[in-house]
């Protein structure tokens, strides 16, 4: 049994099946357009065929008439073909052939001709040669109310037609360069504003980069050398206290598993998981406990707090914080120090931190921790990092009667008490 294309459809499948339909359709057409707009030669070439077309039936003149119409009506339509390339030049030689064709033929094919060379010179040239275009164009309609307007009376009404009609292709013209200038505008403004975007994207991948290679620094860093240090006197004392080693060896494997949970939250957070899943970042409050570990690691660490902090946020915590830490460290692995101490002091607006020790140093007075000491080193650039966030700022080396000192000025903000 025959039946109807689509009868058998439902109402959705049938208006997918248009939408395709439409959407393939606007597709089409905007590959014609966008064709077109690469190749406008073809368009203007079809465009002259046109106005050849229109003007065919002028062309039926008896005489020798016919032989000098049909010889300007190239020179009249041919030029629109580079209109876009020499828009005066053009709009120059059909006016040139226009009034060539107004004084030796009695017959007008050339309105179509001059209108569209003047839009393309409206829509593309300075105003001094569209000025130019103009009062040509006014002139030539006014020599064509002189000689085919025999009753004077209708003279000026014909001249009002033909000036207003030129005004209007002028308009058209200047409207499409308007839009033609806005449109360029806007590309050239998404281009600035894409680029700007890639910048910023470059400079906060940067900036992220700095920040993970800062805590990695800070969180492999120190638990490594607390844990070279507890190895170490593992092996000093498993022949003479074999349950002391254990202990010791114990506290190596807790600091071991301390530095892989701040790693795994870390990597946590840079896959974009869960913050909440993730331990929160260290604060003022933990110091205790780091410093317990830097204790069981060999070196007695004591801590001073002078003043009080009202709401030191967060973020200046973990920076004070990963100061210390930093510090910490590389009088561990660097400094043979017997004893350090952290001391904080909490002023109007400010906090400062200073760390030292009793470390030796070389005998060329340069620090033997290359961690802090050497400008190079990636803990001073860490430290700097951070305290520059707060507008402070870090200093690093020998104090006066040996050992090391590390200084820190931190400016949070006024709420800091």
């Amino acid at each position: 049994m025959l039946t109807r294309p689509g009868l058998g459809q439902t109402p959705r499948a049938r208006s997918r099946k248009d939408g395709m339909l439409a959407r393939g359709l606007r597709a089409s057409g905007d590959r014609y357009l966008a064709w077109i707009r690469r190749h406008p030669l073809f368009l203007d070439a079809a465009l002259v065929l046109v106005l050849l077309w229109l003007a065919g039936p002028f062309t039926a003149v008896p005489g020798s008439r016919r032989a000098l119409v049909l010889a300007l009506m190239p020179v009249l339509f041919i030029p629109l073909v580079w209109r876009r390339r020499a828009p005066s030049a053009v709009f120059a030689v059909i006016f040139a052939a226009a009034l060539v064709q107004l004084f030796a033929s009695q017959e007008l094919t050339d309105d179509a001709a001059l209108l569209v060379a003047f839009y393309t010179v409206v829509a593309y040239e300075p105003p001094q040669r569209v000025l130019s275009a103009a009062v040509a164009l006014e002139i030539g309609a006014v020599l064509v109310v002189l000689r085919y307007i025999t009753p004077a009376g209708r003279q000026p009404w014909a001249l009002v037609f033909f000036s207003a009609l030129a005004a209007a292709v002028g308009f058209i013209g200047y409207y499409a360069r308007t839009r033609r200038a806005y449109l360029a505008s806007l590309v050239d403004r998404a281009d600035r504003l894409e680029r700007e975007r890639d910048t910023e994207a470059r400079l906060a991948a940067a900036a992220e980069r700095a920040r993970i290679a800062r805590e990695m620094h800070d969180i492999v860093a120190h638990n490594i050398a607390v844990m070279i240090a507890l190895a170490d006197g593992a092996v000093y004392t498993a022949a003479d206290n074999p349950d002391q080693a254990v202990t010791i060896m114990g506290q190596v494997s807790a600091t071991g598993r301390s530095a892989l949970d701040e790693m795994r939250r870390l990597l946590g957070v840079m896959r974009q998981s869960d913050v909440a899943e993730h331990a929160p970042q260290p604060t003022l409050a933990d110091l205790d406990d780091l410093l317990v570990t830097v204790r069981a690691a060999g070196l007695p660490t004591r801590l001073a707090v002078t003043g009080q902090s009202a709401s030191l946020p967060p973020s200046a915590q973990l920076a004070l914080y990963r100061i210390i830490q930093e510090a910490l460290t590389n009088t561990l692995k660097h400094a043979c120090a017997t004893a350090a101490e952290v001391r904080l002091s909490y002023r109007p607006g400010e906090v400062t931190l200073e760390v030292t020790d009793d470390g030796q140093h070389r005998q060329d007075g340069r620090p033997s921790q290359p961690g802090i000491g050497s400008a190079s080193g990636n803990g001073l650039i860490g430290m700097r990092e951070r305290a520059a966030v707060f507008g402070g700022e870090v200093s690093a080396g020998p104090c006066p009667g040996g050992g090391w000192r590390v200084y820190t000025v931190l400016r949070p903000g006024p709420e800091v008490a």
